[in-house]
């Protein structure tokens, strides 16, 4: 095999190649699980970053104990002296009513969650996938697919690395799409975006705060816009998660279900919102630390199907955020292990056609995980999209806290999927009659 090249390498004359067993096309949290899994299991994965580590991306930064326990998995250091700040669980503010609530104590996960920046964050998940043994090529931007003629599978990526843009060409049997919700990778392969599926708008800043060390996550269940003559409710969520370095992350989502979705400027909505918090928060335009960026958050598998012709999707670039709470971490990085144990298991068969039996296993195992859930979560967010209804939720529903324990447990998919209490039960029966599609 030939030597592979680093970020630094000036190469002259025609394109090097590079071949491995499986190309992951984006290091995000999707992207790193699954090449951290695959190297894990002795195959030969190349691992390609656009940019270089640390980059930023627009993120809550919080992280549920269903993150952590992928985190425990990959055997990253979480503890505080490693820079972890851990939640207890989720503050809920509405209605009139601040109710506090721990993360449930089951045997599937963990019973806390964890704090840190994604760009960070991210860069630890791509060391740790670069100790298992998987090449990791940053700033290496992946241009076309190369597609097999007669059959019109994926068998590599065309790209242009370093600062140099140097053309490299990648070559393996199996690509990986992590390149998040814009994915030109999946684009280019024939994969578009389903209309049918809720999308999402985050938008975020950091201010330095004396709230920084706050152990809950805080999720303010009612917008108001106070600029006008009368107050008015909007349709989304916000969010306070303490950084535990002196700032907090304030931001605020929305869903497209809400007819609000278009004709707002949801970075003059965050200020506003920021305006009304009282000011010894220090959510004030002289405390800000970063300027206002906004992201798309892809749900419910809004893009199919996830495996096709040598292409698997993971994490955002197959839509995998949560509808219910726009957790997005969590998903991409199961789905990124889920994908890794699939490949890994189809390297091993015989023929071609045994192979592809196995890979096509990969989004029946999606649809069999999250399905039903997600079927749920899209009934969920049309019903949220009117902001009438979501005031009555807030003040009816944080009146009572046996509730809202259950509504903790639905929103954060966090269930023990057997022998786990009536709550469990009852989520986990939901999601099973609920229609898979």
């Amino acid at each position: 095999m030939t030597e592979p090249l680093t970020s630094t390498s000036k190469p002259s004359g025609a394109p090097s190649e590079q071949r491995a067993d499986v190309i992951v096309v984006g290091a995000g949290p999707a992207g790193s699980t699954t090449a951290y899994h695959l190297a894990r299991s002795g195959l030969d994965v190349l691992l390609l970053e656009k940019t270089a580590f640390p980059r930023e991306k627009v993120c809550g930064d919080g992280l549920t104990p269903r993150a952590t326990k992928q985190l425990v998995g990959m055997g990253i250091d979480i503890s505080e002296e490693a820079g972890w700040l851990r939640n207890k669980g989720l503050r809920i503010v509405g209605g009139g009513h601040r109710l506090q609530l721990d993360w449930p104590e089951l045997a599937s996960y963990p019973d806390y969650g964890l704090v840190r920046k994604r760009d960070d964050f991210d860069e630890q998940l791509a060391r740790q996938a670069q100790k298992a043994g998987a090449r990791l090529y940053e700033r290496c931007n992946v241009g076309a697919p190369i597609l097999d003629e007669r059959t019109g599978r994926i068998t590599g990526v065309e790209a242009k690395l370093g600062e140099d843009k140097v053309p490299v060409t990648f070559s393996a049997p199996l690509v990986v799409a992590a390149d998040g919700n814009s994915t030109r990778l999946s684009l280019k392969m024939g994969l578009h975006r389903r209309d049918d599926r809720p999308m999402g708008v985050a938008v975020r800043t950091y201010f330095t705060s004396p709230r920084h060390e706050d152990d809950y996550l805080e999720s303010w269940l009612e917008l108001w816009d106070r600029r006008g003559a009368r107050d008015r409710l909007l349709p989304g969520y916000g969010w306070v998660f303490g950084m535990g370095d002196g700032t907090s992350n304030v931001g605020l989502g929305v869903l497209n279900t809400s007819s609000s979705f278009k004709e707002l400027d949801w970075r003059e909505v965050l200020k506003a919102w920021c305006a009304s918090m009282p000011e010894e928060w220090g959510y004030t335009p002289e405390n800000m630390t970063s300027p206002i960026r906004g992201a798309a958050l892809p749900m419910a598998f809004n893009r199919q199907p996830h495996y096709t012709r040598g292409l698997l999707l993971v994490g955002d670039a197959g839509g995998l955020v949560n509808p219910f709470n726009g957790e997005g971490i969590a998903y991409a990085m199961e789905s990124g292990e889920m994908a890794a144990e699939i490949i890994v298991q189809a390297h091993a068969r015989q023929t071609a056609a045994q192979r592809e039996r196995a890979l096509l296993g990969y989004p029946k195992a999606l649809q069999d995980t999250y399905g039903g859930y997600y079927t749920l979560g899209r009934a969920f967010v049309k019903l949220i999209g009117n902001g009438k209804v979501m005031k009555l939720a807030a003040e009816r529903g944080l009146s009572h806290p046996l509730l809202m324990r259950f509504t903790l447990k639905m929103l954060a998919n966090l269930t023990d999927p057997t022998g786990g209490d009536a709550m469990d039960r009852l989520i986990n029966g939901l999601a099973k009659v609920a229609p898979s599609s």
